[in-house]
């Protein structure tokens, strides 16, 4: 009997234009919420092509605030996991089947403000998808970044190493020295690609084209400007010249900052776990040396010796902290500098070009 072909491993990520405009809407109906629900498609020679999407059911979560504000974001973090919408996505597959389009399941999107996603229940998410079929992927849209007019739609997997990992479920020190595993290694970042339809396409190329030439003739007088056909505004554009800090990055900064404690608060909890390990071992050691001098002393008087694994009873050993979260924490640091990186850009640029006229020589 012949082998199975082996599947190929996804490489990228084609995305119908259609299903970018259902997460947003998605996104945009319920944010600061965050939205999920599950995305079809089927895998062609390595690219994962997305031909539909549809969210999954969590109530009425958005317009909350307060307390019911973190259980609503909790309830929909969690969606594509819970029983009740397995259910429901299986019900939606069978429907799509019945009406012959594309229904195999390739992952689940969810959406995100200021690229804070990475936490436990994206990756148990993943997980609880990539462990029975790995050519699936998790679609990641920001909500905040794309409401600006700049799409931001990303795809992710979880590494091979990382899945080993998570299935043992052992974040110790010892078994991430052995493994080699750093927080760069948890997420697998695929390229995507916008795929319009032919429809689209065709009404794409209704819309005005870019000039013929690289410079625009100026009117030369009053009715040149009334007869044109673009209307050119009389006054010049003064945004740019605009020197105040981009509230994006303002918002990043403090989250940033908001992440950077969590790191000391787990390096915090960590070393309390070793300042109590070395207590007990000392104990232990103390003990241990006690006992052997009185099993010398019992030997020489001829008698039964007293046993040395006693300590596993009389002393319990704290149990290490799993190293899960300091991991997440370090890949949310690192997103949140590159979001930083990215809009300092800018802002630099504009502090240098006028720093000779603000400070003095």
């Amino acid at each position: 009997m012949a082998d199975a072909p082996k599947e190929t491993p996804i490489s990228s990520v084609l995305v119908e234009s259609l299903v970018i405009m259902k997460i947003i809407r998605h996104g945009a109906s319920t944010f600061p919420t965050p939205a999920t629900g599950a995305i079809v498609g089927m895998d062609q020679n390595g690219v994962l092509e997305i031909t539909n999407t549809f969210a999954f059911p969590t109530g009425d979560v958005a317009n909350t605030d307060g307390a019911h504000q973190n259980d609503a974001s909790a309830l929909a973090a969690a969606a594509p996991r819970a029983k009740a919408n397995m259910v429901y996505q299986n019900d939606m597959i069978r429907h799509l089947k019945e009406v012959n389009v594309d229904a195999n399941g390739v992952g689940w999107y969810t959406t995100a403000a200021m690229g804070n996603f990475i936490n436990l229940n994206f990756i148990e998410n993943q997980y609880h998808y990539q462990k029975d079929n790995d050519q699936t992927v998790a679609l990641v849209n920001d909500v905040s970044r794309s409401s600006q007019g700049a799409l931001n739609l990303r795809a992710f997997r979880l590494s091979p190493a990382f899945m080993t990992m998570f299935k043992e479920g052992k974040f110790t020190t010892e078994s991430l020295q052995k493994s080699k595993l750093t927080f760069k290694d948890i997420l697998v970042e695929l390229p995507v690609t916008v795929h319009n339809s032919h429809l689209l396409t065709s009404y794409i190329h209704q819309f005005p084209g870019f000039p013929t030439k690289a410079e625009v003739d100026m009117p030369a007088s009053v009715s040149d400007i009334l007869k044109a056909d673009v209307k050119l505004p009389l006054y010049p554009s003064v945004d740019t010249l605009d020197l105040s800090i981009d509230p994006f990055l303002e918002k990043s900064c403090d989250l940033l900052l908001d992440s950077i404690e969590s790191h000391y608060t787990e390096l915090n909890n960590h070393q309390y776990y070793q300042r109590q390990m070395a207590r007990e071992q000392t104990k232990i050691t103390a003990w241990q040396t006690k006992r052997k001098a009185e099993n010398a002393a019992r030997a020489a008087a001829k008698q039964e010796p007293l046993p040395e694994d006693e300590w596993q009873r009389l002393f319990k050993i704290p149990q290490e902290p799993s190293r899960l979260e300091a991991l997440l924490n370090a890949k949310q640091v690192e997103q949140y500098s590159k979001q930083i990186d990215g809009f300092t850009a800018n802002v630099s640029a504009k502090m240098f070009a006028v720093r000779g006229n603000l400070m003095p020589e």
